[in-house]
């Protein structure tokens, strides 16, 4: 960059002998030549973002006349689709196609039958032209008998015909019919038919429709002078064209190949003559409609313009000139100073002091921005320490909590007397005591022997299952329970006593008097690719509305650390968010005299945070 200035201060010295001038006359013109440059490049790039303004509402004018002859077009086609599907479901055509022979066809009165039905539907509508019916080993029954003006082998050799989708998707072709006398482009709606007994598709139908009332349709909408439109279909072939003889050949556009891959846009093509081409996908009909306009049209107005921003340029500089003569070297100096002082700043040097020269403005200036830069300075340094006390304050308030939570079920000592009464009660016995001592033992154990914040779901539920058998000698006969858990999911992280404080809430918010029997699920059921969701259900007599709203309450508002109601949902849901994000946590939905539903949505991973419990 230094060279390049260099380079152009030599030639500017070789012109004009600037170091015999007056320094304020080396200003002006050196502060001319500055403004010229950007005012030429500014009217430079403003013409061409002129001309590209202009394709732009051209394109935006020729799509919206292309959505309005798209939309008319579709509606009326689809009339055809409706027509074709009456046809193929009509019970004559059924038994027609479910035909094996010509033999079998000639020694039956279905020809007449298929014919009369053709001819029925074609009369109906006057914009069809022909209905064909052609089988596999070229048969063929029409609507014109006689009259038709093409063999069916001939239809077979077209460019279309091995596209068309063997499901019984109907497709939309532009073909020429050859009278005797005349040639008669049309619309074509094609579509395999398919035998009922085996399936499989024996044959085509074809509904040849006028293409005068597709040219009306176009023609209803107004297109500027000049403006050139057309239908191709999903392999560039004209569908719709001014020029009869045209339909179905490839279409003339530099970048037709492009254009087939994109659902619209617009492009300038070079071959016979500079055009501005638009174009949109019908994504019904397959089609893309087309507009094409003189590119000399589209940037008539940008001369104008050209025009106007060369004016615009030559008085710009002209009052440039009669400011640039009141600059003088005493004022540049310190600016340029301080404006090296600034960028210095800006890349975070902040004990950069501006000399102060002077007491007028510039000197003001200078003393105003180093005081900045040292307030500046000093408010940095104390965000920083601000900043660094308060995330050390946060880490530990977080690391406290989590501390306080895991440490609610850790009592040594009730595994020991446990253990102890299970002794006794097998001495004594006592099955039922021993095997309810035993599985407080197994929970116990559960908690003393792995402290990680998070198991497997197939450990978390066999803690849960203990849990449940616990409470079978409590609740005898007054509950059930059931769990649905994918082999995939049993793997993946949760955290730790996550369930059963929700599977506890099922016997305090359900059981109810007079209840034959409260049922308990628990269900895994993947959400999306990355997450999945506990949900832990039950049938029991639900949450009040006041309630419920208080519980979603403190589970979004509480700190875990409070106690009272409510702790063991807010507890689960403050270990997720804290071990997993915010964006994964526990929802409850509940309904009086329904039950209560409790969702636990968790990240889906393979890594397994926790280890075995053992």
């Amino acid at each position: 960059m230094k060279q390049l200035w260099k380079k152009i201060e030599d030639f500017i010295n070789r012109m004009i002998p600037l170091k015999y001038l007056p320094l304020t006359t080396r200003l002006f013109v050196l502060s001319a030549i500055l403004v010229i440059i950007p005012m030429l490049a500014v009217g430079t790039i403003s013409y061409h973002r002129s001309s590209q303004e202009l394709e732009i509402e051209a394109r935006q004018y020729n799509l919206q006349l292309i959505e309005q002859v798209k939309t008319h077009i579709e509606y009326y086609l689809h009339d055809f689709e409706i027509d074709a599907l009456k046809i193929v479901n009509d019970p004559d055509m059924i038994t027609f196609l479910g035909m094996r022979s010509i033999e079998e066809v000639e020694q039956s009165s279905i020809r007449n039958s298929v014919q009369n039905l053709l001819k029925k539907t074609a009369y109906s509508r006057p914009d069809i032209t022909n209905i064909t019916v052609m089988t596999d080993n070229l048969q063929v029954i029409d609507s014109l008998g006689s009259l038709s003006p093409y063999p069916a082998a001939e239809l077979q050799n077209e460019y279309w015909y091995s596209s068309v989708p063997v499901n019984g998707s109907p497709m939309l072709i532009s073909r020429v019919i050859r009278w005797p006398d005349r040639k008669e482009p049309v619309i074509s709606l094609v579509k395999r038919v398919h035998s009922a007994r085996t399936l499989e598709p024996v044959g085509m139908l074809i509904i040849d429709i006028n293409f005068r009332r597709l040219q009306e349709i176009a023609d209803k909408v107004t297109f500027r002078k000049n403006d050139f439109f057309s239908i191709v279909d999903f392999e560039g072939h004209y569908v719709y064209h001014p020029e009869y003889l045209e339909l179905g050949k490839k279409a003339k556009f530099d970048n037709v190949d492009l254009m087939l891959l994109q659902d619209n846009g617009s492009f300038v093509t070079d071959n016979q003559g500079k055009k501005f081409v638009t174009f949109s996908v019908s994504p019904t009909l397959n089609w893309r409609f087309v507009t094409s306009i003189p590119y000399r049209d589209l940037t008539k107005g940008v001369a104008h313009i050209g025009q106007t921003i060369f004016w615009t340029v030559l008085i710009a500089l002209g009052i440039a000139y009669m400011l640039g003569a009141s600059f003088t070297s005493s004022f540049v100096r310190p600016i340029k100073r301080l404006q090296r002082s600034m960028k210095n700043v800006e890349t975070g040097n902040f004990t950069e002091q501006v000399p102060v020269e002077s007491k007028d403005e510039i000197g003001q200036l200078s003393d105003g921005f180093n005081k900045m830069v040292q307030k500046i300075s000093n408010l940095l340094d104390e965000v920083y320490v601000s900043k660094l006390r308060e995330t050390e304050a946060l880490l530990r308030q977080k690391e406290m909590e989590l501390k306080v939570l895991q440490s609610q079920i850790n009592p040594h000592f009730l595994y020991n007397s446990l253990e102890t009464i299970r002794g006794m009660a097998l001495d004594k016995n006592l099955e039922d005591i021993a095997r309810m001592a035993a599985s407080l033992s197994l929970l116990l154990r559960y908690n003393l022997q792995n402290h990680s914040p998070t198991v497997t779901l197939g450990e978390e539920v066999k803690f849960c299952e203990v849990y449940l058998q616990i409470q079978q000698f409590r609740f005898e006969g007054m509950f059930e329970y059931e769990f649905v858990i994918p082999d995939w999911a049993k793997n993946l992280p949760i955290v730790k006593f996550s369930l059963q404080p929700l599977v506890e809430n099922c016997f305090v918010h359900g059981l109810k008097p007079k209840q034959n029997k409260l049922s308990i699920g628990i269900t895994v059921i993947q959400d999306t690719d990355k997450t999945f969701e506990i949900k832990v259900s039950d049938n029991g007599k639900g949450i009040t509305k006041d309630a419920l709203e208080k519980i979603v309450r403190n589970i979004k508002q509480k700190d875990a650390t409070e106690g009272g109601a409510n702790i063991g949902i807010v507890n689960v849901h403050r270990r997720i968010v804290h071990l997993f994000g915010d964006e994964y946590g526990v929802r409850i939905d509940s309904r009086e005299g329904q039950g209560t539903n409790v969702c636990i949505r968790l990240p889906i991973s393979i890594e397994i945070i926790g280890g075995e419990t053992g």
